[in-house]
């Protein structure tokens, strides 16, 4: 009984501990993320905006301006392309069939660096230009795929979720953590599907307008999007040119893009394995003492999440010294904690 007496006043202190640590807890769950200025997903405004007052846009306005972006170049590449090589179309060599309809195509081809070889050119002034609009066409694909093509394959990809949930009533929030978490995924499923409809799409017009038989038209296909180009079979009528200008363009980019996506699929399974690995790895004495960034012998919850982070490769040390700089110089009473004060007298300063 007088050893329960003397640990009563201890016994008494532990409920007031422990509901301390669990607010703690809560603190650090309900920690939200900065505010992401540009992820306005306007293909929600369908669900959340219904009951705004209608506005009337331009087929232009309702693009992303990193789209807007990329087809102003590429109508500024082709139109300065096509003019050059129609001016020197008689020192282009090879089978034609209309002037401005093969200058486009020909600086498509170019762009695509397809290169068939049924149209060449064969003069100096002709060879320089083909020089110049072949670097300069290759830069414009890499613009159209870091933001053109990533931006139409989202927007397929909130289709495609849509369409999976069309049964299940669910608002945007749910929709956009289904995009957030099997995002890659997705867009690896998007890519894949208009890949393959491209591809029966051009060995379908191939044969029935470019009368080839179904492994030439394929054949062509393949060469063609890969960029291969071996010239034997190609598009010759005005009809064929008229559908290469688009299909070569869309095709092409839509295979580069679905190499990156297999790319970005890959890394992400090997990320997801690591933090699998992290998670069900056991703590020991040795992770405490790494973990412990203020050497006081005791692991706090924010040096735990900071131990696994770092393990896991989703931040590296310099992005915590980084960090800490800025939480310093935003101190500045040296208190160890932030307060409006201290954010008003840093803004003055």
């Amino acid at each position: 009984m007088a050893g329960s007496n003397i640990n009563q006043p201890l016994l008494d202190q532990l409920p007031k501990t422990l509901q301390n640590v669990d607010s703690r807890r809560r603190r650090l769950r309900r920690l939200k993320s900065a505010p992401m200025p540009e992820f306005v997903p306007g293909e929600m405004n369908g669900i959340k905006d219904d009951q705004s007052l209608p506005r009337y846009e331009s087929i232009l306005d309702k693009l992303h301006p990193s789209f807007r972006k990329v087809i102003l170049y590429l109508v500024i590449y082709l139109t300065i392309g096509t003019t050059c090589f129609y001016f020197v179309q008689n020192q282009i060599q090879g089978k034609k069939v209309n002037g401005v309809l093969d200058s486009v195509y020909f600086c498509v081809v170019t762009m695509t660096t397809v290169g068939y070889g049924d149209l060449v050119p064969n003069s100096a002034t002709a060879k320089l230009l083909a020089s110049f609009f072949v670097f300069s066409g290759m830069a414009l694909v890499g613009m159209v795929l870091s933001k053109g093509a990533d931006y139409l394959v989202e927007k397929q990809e909130t289709l495609l979720i849509k369409a999976l949930h069309m049964r299940d009533k669910v608002g945007p929030s749910v929709i956009l953590e289904e995009i957030e978490t099997n995002k890659v995924r997705y867009k690896c499923f998007v890519i894949t599907a208009t890949l393959v409809v491209l591809i029966v799409v051009g060995t379908a017009f191939l044969a029935k307008v470019e009368k080839l038989s179904t492994i030439d038209a394929f054949y062509c296909v393949c060469s063609t999007i890969t960029t291969l180009g071996y010239g034997d079979k190609s598009f010759s009528t005005k009809a064929g040119r008229i559908f290469a200008i688009f299909w070569i363009l869309t095709s092409t980019l839509c295979l580069a893009q679905f190499f990156l996506y297999i790319a970005e699929f890959n890394t992400e399974r090997k990320q997801k394995e690591l933090v699998q690995w992290v998670l069900s790895r056991k703590m020991t004495n040795v992770d405490l003492e790494v973990a412990d960034l203020d050497n006081d012998r005791v692991v706090g919850a924010a040096e735990f999440v900071v131990y696994k982070l770092k393990e896991m490769g989703k931040i590296s040390q310099d992005d915590v010294s980084l960090l800490l700089d800025e939480f310093e110089c935003l101190d500045v009473d040296q208190s160890g904690t932030l307060s409006t004060t201290d954010l008003s007298l840093a803004q003055s300063s």
